[in-house]
């Protein structure tokens, strides 16, 4: 799985609106799935999920891994950690040049993140970024849009 070539952390951080994805277990039946990313003192990268469970109502969850860039890989490369001391691999395989919109990928393609800056994209850039999933080895039939309405109780949306 190949990365982008360069990512200036800096301008990477914040919040990003999870569009679509190949979901784990966890996040199955989530609306309003966002991804915020912090960079840290020590070099880490603070990381908040949160989204509603199973509708718009459903009970809000929160997660928090820890980033952990890969030496070597311009910073396109992280571990992200949930459970030490596991680290789970996330490539960052496309990223627009204005940072509005990226993919997360990992090698198994076995799950895939597609992220934007605003809660929701026009038709043509789904499509656009879906086609880029299935250029990455993807089964884009495997991909499910995430319910987002905003504003979203108990989340503000900026």
């Amino acid at each position: 799985m190949k990365s982008v070539s360069h990512v200036d952390l800096p301008r990477f951080m914040g919040r990003w609106y999870v569009i679509a994805n190949i979901p784990t277990r966890f996040e199955r039946g989530a609306h309003n799935a966002v991804e915020s990313y912090e960079l840290a003192d020590d070099g880490t990268i603070r990381t908040t999920f949160t989204f509603r469970k199973g509708g718009f109502g459903g009970p809000a969850k929160s997660f928090h891994p820890r980033g952990f860039v890969r030496e070597g890989s311009n910073n396109a490369v992280w571990g992200m950690r949930f459970v030490w001391p596991l680290k789970a691999e996330y490539i960052i395989a496309y990223l627009a040049g204005d940072y509005s919109e990226t993919i997360i990928a990992r090698s198994a393609r076995d799950y895939v993140w597609l992220m934007a800056r605003t809660h929701e994209i026009p038709d043509e850039r789904y499509r656009a970024l879906l086609e880029r999933v299935g250029d990455l080895g993807y089964d884009p039939a495997r991909v499910q849009r995430v319910p987002q309405s905003w504003p979203a109780r108990g989340i503000p949306d900026s």
